[in-house]
């Protein structure tokens, strides 16, 4: 954990807490052990989580302008990426973490009750159907994803829970400037202007990473997202 602090300084300015590390110890600890059960995650290598699950969490700080989350949402969180990792930096984050498969959702619950992190919600749902429900559309300020579809599907999936003033963040790898020129009509039709593309730089990962900053400036008409499925077969 000492490289993982010492690199989080040095490209993020972030200084971990001695209580921040333990807690990054325990999850990291909890992830191998369920891993052993449950196929949460194909990286099992404990510096490789550090690397490609913590800090790559932790390069969304490049996108906030020094100014912490007070509400996120994680779609398709898995275990619990980005969206606990940055819990642990952000402690009075109000933090939803959703997630469709139920034994990642169940392993992120038992995360937030082995650390004790207040002000978690982990919903089991599909995007589609959260982004309809009053209670969640248009309620964060910030809404991100990791790996989970091209930029103009996750952009139906994440913006219409995005407030008017929020934004998302497409966490993607090389592919990212390409789809980030695919997806104008679907972020203007959904209320969305793409901010920038931020590359992003991990240790001993070679492949190209960016995030995907994305503006809310308009609201999101109600017919989106449409309902499950029918993003990914017919993207904007």
């Amino acid at each position: 954990m000492k490289e993982l602090a010492q690199f989080a300084q040095q490209q993020l300015s972030l200084r971990l807490s001695a209580g921040q590390l333990d807690a990054l110890i325990r999850y990291e600890q909890e992830l191998l052990d369920w891993n052993e059960r449950f196929n949460l995650t194909a990286i099992r290598d404990p510096q490789d989580v550090r690397i490609k699950h913590f800090l790559d969490s932790f390069t969304c700080l490049l996108a906030f302008r020094e100014k912490p989350p007070e509400r996120m949402v994680d779609v398709g969180t898995g275990a619990g990426f980005p969206g606990l990792a940055l819990k642990i930096i952000y402690p009075r984050m109000r933090l939803t973490l959703v997630e469709s498969v139920g034994k990642k959702a169940g392993f992120c619950r038992h995360v937030v009750d082995t650390l004790e992190l207040p002000g978690v919600d982990v919903v089991q749902a599909r995007a589609e159907d959260l982004g309809q429900k009053a209670a969640h559309r248009e309620q964060y300020d910030w809404a991100v994803a990791r790996a989970v579809a091209i930029l103009p599907v996750l952009a139906e999936f994440l913006l219409p829970l995005v407030r008017v003033g929020g934004a998302m963040i497409a966490m993607k790898g090389e592919s990212g400037p390409a789809e980030a020129h695919t997806a104008e009509h679907a972020l203007r039709v959904l209320g969305g202007r793409l901010r920038q593309l931020v590359p992003v730089t991990l240790p001993g990962v070679a492949e190209e990473r960016y995030l995907v900053v994305v503006d809310k400036v308009a609201r999101t008409p109600g017919s989106y997202p449409r309902r499950v499925g029918l993003a990914a077969k017919k993207p904007l």
